[in-house]
């Protein structure tokens, strides 16, 4: 027997928790019930990629689309949490709050903080009394290669805070004379055979390309996901120009397919 549909005459943040409720219940949704937030988790990371390309394409409708599918993922994780009696949604909720609070005595006490890169300097120093973090004296100032978010992400990160301590060029031009050092490290240790140093010189090369997206004032996981989808549009008409041709990407040669390339790439010549 279906289970009642939950009305839009409650508030939409508590109906989407009453949707949730039921999928998760017996009788709902097998797929949903059988979640963790361990499984999950890949789930959290793929919206967030997806929201990002939705405000990269400027369509409203789109960005409420996949901003409501990550929106869902902390309801689902404190549904899971709560039957268990942990934590549930509103806990959620009341911790972001409480935490905007403390993190902005700047609007909510008598600090001051009348520019963006004192609201930063003055978070920073919050959370890290939270956290009850050791004073700088105590603690490296670069405490871990990442927070368990994508390496681009983390490599950006981690030049950007180093940047802060002065350590950083002042201009563009080393940064691209560093791209062409490495490159050249690649091709030396190509050479070599040496799976583990070529290995070690390509991560090195994508550092400083990183470095470069930094300096330019871009984010390179951004960079790097539009190159993907622009590679994937090439392809699919490289795909469509060989089938309405007769042929197919299994039987085309490199030949073929590097001339429908070109063509996608150009298709005004």
């Amino acid at each position: 027997m279906p289970h009642p549909v939950p009305t839009s005459d409650q508030p939409p943040i508590d109906r989407l928790r009453a949707i949730m409720h039921i999928l998760r219940a017996p009788g709902g949704c097998p797929w949903d019930a059988e979640q963790t937030h361990e499984s999950l988790a890949p789930h959290l990371i793929e919206e967030a990629y997806e929201v990002a390309a939705a405000i990269q394409g400027g369509n409203p409708d789109e960005l409420v689309d996949e901003l409501g599918d990550i929106l869902l993922q902390p309801i689902f994780h404190a549904e899971v949490a709560s039957e268990s009696g942990g934590f549930t949604f509103d806990d959620i909720a009341n911790a972001i709050s409480e935490k905007l609070i403390r993190r902005h005595p700047h609007v909510f006490g008598d600090s001051d903080a009348d520019n963006p890169d004192a609201v930063i300097s003055q978070w920073e120093k919050i959370k890290a009394a939270e956290k009850g973090d050791k004073s700088p004296e105590e603690k490296p100032f670069l405490n871990q290669a990442n927070d368990g978010i994508p390496a681009l992400m983390a490599a950006q990160k981690i030049q950007k805070k180093v940047a802060k301590v002065g350590f950083d060029w002042p201009d563009i031009e080393p940064v691209v004379a560093k791209i062409r050092e490495e490159l050249e490290e690649v091709e030396d240790a190509l050479k070599s055979a040496d799976d583990e140093h070529i290995a070690e010189e390509i991560g090195d090369l994508l550092f400083a390309v990183v470095n470069m997206a930094r300096k330019t004032g871009n984010d390179a996981e951004l960079l790097l996901d539009a190159a993907n989808r622009k590679f994937v549009d090439r392809f699919q008409k490289i795909e469509k120009a060989l089938v309405d041709s007769g042929n197919s990407l299994e039987k085309a040669t490199l030949e073929e397919m590097d001339v429908a390339w070109e063509t996608a790439k150009n298709p005004a010549e």
